[in-house]
Parts: C-alpha cells; sequence; structure tokens
C-alpha cells in the first residue's frame, strides 16, 4: 500500500525541484571540468568533417557524500513547512543530496526562542543535518510584516552562504500565492507584483517553492497522516495583519461571491502575469540600450516613442542602477518621473528613494544620486 495521497503529492513535488537542482549541479560540475576545446584540425578538402561522437548522459548517484549537493529548507513550524521538511528528508538521501533545514526566531511573541528550539529538534529527528535555529531583530521599515519578511530571508541567506547551499525550499503554497495576487491588485500594482511569488528566485536561483501548485490543506493533510506536529502561528489569525484578514475575510468571502475556484483562478493568473512580465522586462532591456545617447544618458524623445509599459521599465530600471532601493521604488515614484517625459512643462527635480534625483536637462532624463 503506497503513502497517502497528500504525502505523495508533496513529495513529488519536491521531488522535481531536486531533480531540477541536481540536473543544474552536475551542469555546473561538467563546465568546471571540462577542457578548453583546441581549435579543430584542419581537413582535406572535400572530405567530411570529424565528428566528436556525443558524451553518454550521467545519471545521478544515490550515494549522499560531503561532495554531494546541500539542500535547507525553511521551517516555522506550521503546517505547510514541516510538510515540506518531511518531503525533503524523505527524497533527498534517494537522490544523493545533503538535507538540513533553518529555522528563524523572530522574537515577536512570548517562548518564541523555545519553540525554534523545538522545531530545529523536529527537524534533526526527520534525519536533517545541518539544523540551525536562527534568532533575528525584526526592524521597522515597511511595516511589521514587511520587515520581519526581511529579516528572515537575510537571515536564511546568511545559514546559505555558511553552508554553502545549493538551495533553500520555501513551503508557500498555491493559497499564498493567491492571497499575494490580491494583495498586489488592492495595491494597484503593475503586472510584475500580479505575477506574485517566482517559482525559482533569489540570487543564483537560491530559492525553490515546490508547493506553489499544491493548496495548503494538502500540506496539512500531508502532516497529519504522518503523525507530525505542528504549530499554527497566532500571527496568521490576527486581524491586525493585511494578509491575515484577507485569509480569512477576503477570499472566502470572493469564493461565497464568485463560487470555488478563486484560488486556482488566481494562482493562474499569477503564472501568465509573470510570463508577461518576463517578456516586457527582455523588451525593456534591449530598448534601454537603444534610448541612450553615446554618453549613456537617456534621450526623453527616444523615451517618449516607447510603450508606456516598456518605457516605465527602462525608468525603473535607471533608477534602481542610480541607487534607489527596488523594495522602497513604487509605481507613483516610476509615474512621476514618466510625466517629465510625456508631460513636461519644465517641472523641476523628482526625489526618489535612496537619495536619487531625477531631472530633465536639455532634452536628456538625469538620473543620479543627489
Amino acid at each position: 500500500m503506497g503513502p497517502h495521497p497528500a504525502v505523495a503529492a508533496i513529495r513529488l513535488a519536491v521531488r522535481r525541484v531536486l531533480h531540477d537542482l541536481l540536473t543544474e549541479h552536475h551542469l555546473l560540475a561538467e563546465d568546471d571540468r571540462a577542457p578548453a576545446v583546441p581549435a579543430p584540425a584542419p581537413h582535406a578538402a572535400g572530405a567530411p568533417a570529424p565528428r566528436t561522437p556525443p558524451a553518454p548522459p550521467s545519471a545521478p548517484s544515490a550515494e549522499v557524500s560531503d561532495a554531494s549537493p546541500l539542500v535547507l529548507v525553511a521551517c516555522s513550524g506550521g503546517a505547510d513547512s514541516v510538510a515540506l521538511a518531511s518531503a525533503l528528508a524523505f527524497e533527498a538521501p534517494k537522490l544523493g543530496v545533503r538535507a538540513g533545514g533553518v529555522t528563524v526566531d523572530h522574537g515577536l511573541q512570548p517562548g518564541s526562542g523555545t519553540r525554534a528550539a523545538e522545531v530545529a529538534a523536529r527537524l534533526a529527528a526527520l534525519g536533517l543535518d545541518p539544523v540551525d535555529a536562527v534568532t533575528v531583530t525584526v526592524g521597522r521599515d515597511g511595516g511589521p510584516e514587511a520587515a520581519a519578511r526581511d529579516a528572515r530571508y537575510a537571515a536564511l541567506d546568511a545559514a546559505a552562504e555558511r553552508h554553502g547551499a545549493a538551495a533553500v525550499l520555501l513551503g508557500h503554497t498555491r493559497d499564498d500565492q493567491a492571497e499575494t495576487v490580491l494583495l498586489g491588485l488592492a495595491r494597484g500594482s503593475g503586472i510584475r507584483s500580479l505575477s506574485g511569488m517566482a517559482p525559482v528566485s533569489g540570487a543564483g536561483g537560491r530559492y525553490r517553492r515546490p508547493f506553489l501548485h499544491l493548496d495548503r490543506q494538502t500540506a496539512r493533510t500531508a502532516c497529519l497522516a504522518q503523525h507530525l506536529p505542528v504549530w499554527d502561528d497566532p500571527h496568521n489569525a490576527d486581524p491586525a495583519y493585511t494578509r491575515s484578514r484577507l485569509r480569512h475575510e477576503g477570499l472566502p468571502a470572493l469564493e461565497k461571491a464568485l463560487g470555488k475556484g478563486v484560488v486556482e483562478a488566481l494562482a493562474r493568473t499569477a503564472q501568465l502575469s509573470r510570463d508577461d512580465a518576463d517578456a516586457l522586462d527582455a523588451w525593456a532591456a534591449q530598448a534601454e540600450r537603444s534610448v541612450r545617447d553615446p554618453a549613456g544618458l537617456l534621450e526623453c524623445a527616444k523615451l517618449y516613442a516607447l510603450p508606456p509599459a516598456v518605457r516605465r521599465r527602462v525608468l525603473r530600471r535607471a533608477a534602481i542602477d542610480a541607487g534607489a532601493p527596488a523594495g522602497s521604488l513604487f509605481a507613483r515614484h516610476i509615474e512621476e518621473v514618466d510625466r517629465l517625459i510625456t508631460g513636461w512643462r519644465g517641472q523641476g527635480a523628482i526625489n526618489l528613494p535612496g537619495r536619487v534625483v531625477a531631472q530633465r536637462q536639455g532634452g536628456r532624463l538625469v538620473i543620479r544620486q543627489s
């Protein structure tokens, strides 16, 4: 008798991600080992050129060693991340992958340190090694949710660097994706924000999200089927937090008004939006080179001729290159800079985050640090 369907689903999702990581790992290893290719020797006129036989494909070894790639799972103790940790612990040894875990103590609740230690012990009991319990200090920039997220990702980045991990797995589900799309829609964000969370993100593709096509209930059912204890963060039910209100009030109201399938539709919207955003970003990267003069300054007339979606992406890229923090650069900032191109009436400089200034000078758009 096979595993419970929910357990089989989470394991398959993790297995697919590990296969992708192994393929990338082997390709990098082959590139490192590949010798310089000498120039081909000349051959007689009319004779066929010598052919090099293709190298036979190599299958990943199931033997785990110190040279095996390490994959960490970020685990809060909640059902989604515990299910992910259990699936990683099961699949990694079968594929010759080392598996470890990280839990982050944000210090925002009484007893959080004890809880983090308990989560770390459970990860170790699953067979994960190394396991880190990291305490962070949460700032105030961007509100409590954003500040906690920034502190958490900084800790995960540090853990990945410390252990030389090939990737960090995150337990975001299809429900989380739907919530992210709705939050972006409520903020009046652009298509990139509506594309939600990417399956692969971070520097060098560090972060992987195997569960984006699975719903939250599947992860919880997998934990129940395996008798794995989980912790329900009270913040997730606290109406003081926007995402919590959306989860417990907004999405149920939408499903009541529109019928079941809202979460799946929003997740599908995220993927379609991501495809469009990627295409527009690629277009903007090419267009940016064509709208700069020989000195590298942006020419307003050429910017004006671009489609608005492409032009605004060029302006955003230029602002970030000048030092504006991407996370603090909002649509309203880019709209103001865009008016220097499309609604020029002699207005003054536009102040952007990061002490960056955008101003129009003699038919050129200058974006620089003040």
